[in-house]
Order: C-alpha cells, then sequence, then structure tokens
C-alpha cells in the first residue's frame, strides 16, 4: 500500500469516529436535556393614566406621611412656596388666573416628589412658568428666574433676565416644568372660583365694590394657601368664601347660608363646610401669612367657627366629606384611573388620585412605570375600554400557550 492510500485509509476512519462521537452526543442529549433557552419577555401593555381633576384630604395625607414630612414643615414650605408664588405673579404683573393654576401645580408637585429632591423656590418658579404657558401669559423662564432672584436681594444686587448667573436656576426650571407636568397628568383644565364668586354677589346683590365682594375676593386668594381647590369644586369653593366674609364682617346672608341653590350649582352643605373649616384653620394658626388674617383679631376667627361647630355636629356633617375605602382592591384600572363614586348632579372624583414617588421606597422606580411606557389619558371611559381590549388580547395569548404546553 502506498503512502496515497495510507492517507485516504486514515482520513476515512477519522471521518468514521467524528459521524460516531456526534450519534453518541446525541443521544447523550436526548437522555438527558439540557437547560432550555430563556423565554422572551412578554409584552407589557403598558401603564395608563387617567388625569384626575379632585383629590381625597385622605389621599394627600397618605402622600405626606409616605414621604415622612413633618406636618409643621410641610405646612411651612406649603406656605412659603404659594407666598413666592403670589409676590413672582405681582412683579410680573400676571393675572389671578396664573397665580390660581400655579398654586395646583405647585401642590400637585410636592405631593408626589420629596422635597429633599428640589428646592422649593425652583419649584415654586416651575409652577409659575408651567401656568403661564397654559393660561397663555407666556413668559420666559429666565424673566421668573429673575423675578424671584430679585425679590430677595437688595436694589443694588438685582439682575436682569439676560444675566450669566441665571443660567444654572433657568436650566434647572426647565427640567423640573416636566415633573410638573406628569404630576397632573397633563391635565390642562383650570378652575378659578373669582370668576363664580362675581356672579354669586350679583346673585345676592352685592355690589362689586362692597366690603362684602372685596372681602370674599382676598379669601379667594387665601384659600389656594390650602389644599380646598385640589379637593372641592368651583362652586362650593366660591360658596365658601363669600359666607365666610359675611360672618366676618357680621353682614350674614340667610339666603346664603341656607343653601338653596346649592342644588343649582352642583354643591352641598358638606362640601362648603369643609372648605369654611379649612380656611378658619388657616386663619387660625397661620393668620400672618395670609393678606385677612392680619385685619382680624384671632379671637374673631374663633367667634365665626364656634357656630359652624355646633351646626356640623347638629347635622352630622363630616370634617371630611369624601374618603376612599382602603378595603377596596387596587385594581390596575381603578387605582390607577381612580374614579370614586359621587352623590348624583356634582362631577366624578377620583379613588387613588397621586402615588408618591417616596411611596414605593425608592424614588428611582415608581409602581406605573418599572418597565413600560407611561401614557397620560383625560377620559376615564376611553382608558377603561382600551384597558378591556388590551386584556382580552393577553388572556387569548396565555390560553394558546396553556394548550401549546
Amino acid at each position: 500500500m502506498n503512502s496515497s492510500d495510507r492517507s485516504i485509509t486514515s482520513t476515512s476512519r477519522l471521518a468514521d469516529h467524528m459521524m460516531a462521537d456526534t450519534r453518541d452526543e446525541a443521544l447523550h442529549q436526548g437522555s438527558n436535556p439540557g437547560p432550555a433557552a430563556p423565554e422572551p419577555p412578554p409584552i407589557h401593555p403598558s401603564f395608563i393614566q387617567v388625569a384626575k381633576p379632585y383629590v381625597f384630604e385622605q389621599s394627600i395625607e397618605d402622600c405626606i406621611q409616605a414621604m415622612g414630612v413633618n406636618p409643621l414643615r410641610e405646612d411651612s414650605l406649603r406656605l412659603q412656596g404659594v407666598t413666592g408664588i403670589d409676590n413672582m405673579r405681582k412683579k410680573l404683573n400676571l393675572p389671578v388666573r396664573t397665580f390660581n393654576t400655579a398654586v395646583v401645580y405647585y401642590h400637585r408637585f410636592r405631593l408626589v416628589h420629596p422635597d429633599s429632591e428640589y428646592s422649593a423656590t425652583d419649584a415654586a418658579v416651575a409652577a409659575l412658568f408651567t401656568a403661564c404657558k397654559i393660561e397663555d401669559t407666556l413668559k420666559k423662564s429666565r424673566e421668573i428666574v429673575c423675578a424671584a432672584w430679585n425679590l430677595k436681594k437688595s436694589p443694588s444686587e438685582q439682575l436682569t433676565p439676560d444675566h450669566p448667573d441665571l443660567d444654572t436656576n433657568a436650566r434647572a426650571v426647565i427640567g423640573l416644568e416636566r415633573l410638573m407636568l406628569e404630576a397632573s397628568g397633563f391635565d390642562f383644565r383650570t378652575r378659578h372660583p373669582q370668576k363664580t364668586l362675581t356672579k354669586l354677589s350679583q346673585r345676592y346683590q352685592l355690589l362689586k365694590d362692597s366690603p362684602v365682594s372685596l372681602l370674599a375676593y382676598r379669601i379667594s386668594l387665601d384659600l389656594y394657601r390650602t389644599f380646598a381647590p385640589m379637593k372641592q369644586t368651583t362652586p362650593a369653593m366660591a360658596f365658601a368664601c363669600l359666607e365666610l366674609a359675611t360672618r366676618l364682617l357680621d353682614r350674614r346672608i340667610e339666603e346664603l347660608e341656607s343653601g338653596v341653590d346649592y342644588e343649582q350649582w352642583g354643591t352641598n352643605r358638606a362640601e362648603v363646610m369643609e372648605t369654611l373649616f379649612d380656611l378658619l384653620e388657616l386663619y387660625t394658626h397661620h393668620r400672618a401669612q395670609t393678606s385677612v388674617g392680619p385685619h382680624f383679631p384671632a379671637d374673631r376667627f374663633l367667634t365665626v367657627r364656634i357656630p359652624l361647630n355646633d351646626e356640623a355636629a347638629a347635622n352630622h356633617i363630616c370634617r371630611h366629606t369624601e374618603s376612599q375605602n382602603r378595603a377596596q382592591p387596587r385594581d390596575s384600572a381603578q387605582s390607577a384611573n381612580g374614579l370614586g363614586a359621587r352623590h348624583a348632579g356634582t362631577p366624578q372624583r377620583p379613588a387613588h388620585p397621586l402615588t408618591p414617588i417616596a411611596a414605593n421606597g425608592d424614588r428611582h422606580r415608581s409602581a406605573r412605570g418599572q418597565d413600560a411606557a407611561v401614557r397620560f389619558m383625560l377620559d376615564p371611559e376611553i382608558a377603561e375600554a382600551e384597558k378591556k381590549q388590551v386584556e382580552a388580547y393577553f388572556k387569548v395569548e396565555t390560553e394558546a400557550y396553556e394548550v401549546d404546553g
């Protein structure tokens, strides 16, 4: 046998051994299968957040408690921020409606973000900047930052909007604007009790420049130092401001206090009473930080509150008219969309309107957006219909997978 024949024979034998090894390996794998390849991640249906125009008092307290904020510190920061927004609004000659919207955005932002994550001044500036866009009273971020800076400085230290020292704060405000919109659910609907207050004054034959009308208007501005604008409808706030003005000036109107017009305006006595108590607590504990409080002695507000307490006790009116049922299961649609039933003839309020970032123990990961996008909607019915369609799709996919398995 020559060398070429020996080479062919060796190659043939090597091929036979390789084929035998391959057959043995295949048989071995068939009897002892290795770890299966990981399944691809399931498709997430994403999260839907429906805008919630109203918030329960209980939800507000839950947010504050979840973030571990001292109640006294919370009151101080809230009043400080609202005062700053009001001062900036006056310096920039902005209308009251912009102030109203800015304060509501400021309140909502603070309920979902711990105060350790931002400067109170920057949050107030960002709220006013966002409100200027919503109310079509446009101001540049640098103009609002400059106004906030100049309020704290002497005339010799004041700057112009184009000064380079304001660059950092202006960029921070633009970054906070997105968080302001997310905290509000991208809901651009606003409520202004001053318009309804003017109509009620005319209804009860009060002149526009009468002492009662002027005092009620100033009370409606102080009302935004509380959480009432987030909880109550516009008529409830207007009725409460007008009634408190008549009681403080001892010019009470029996028709106003009897509530004969409540049904026409879509409110009730319990909501008006809750707003009255919110105002009286503000004037009792923080009288010097309001516009109306310093013009009355402290005991005047206590005198006004005594008959209201008696009325609430006699008619079994709770301090807070709305609350959520903690025993209800937190269904993904109900807890996210937050639909709460109210009495007939008035708007619905949310059951779970806010989710504080700190409530989950980690401010960087929230329950709604860990691994999927968040979509914002205004109409809860559309959101619910879409959720049912998505659930049906995922239910079919799950059943098909179980059958195949």
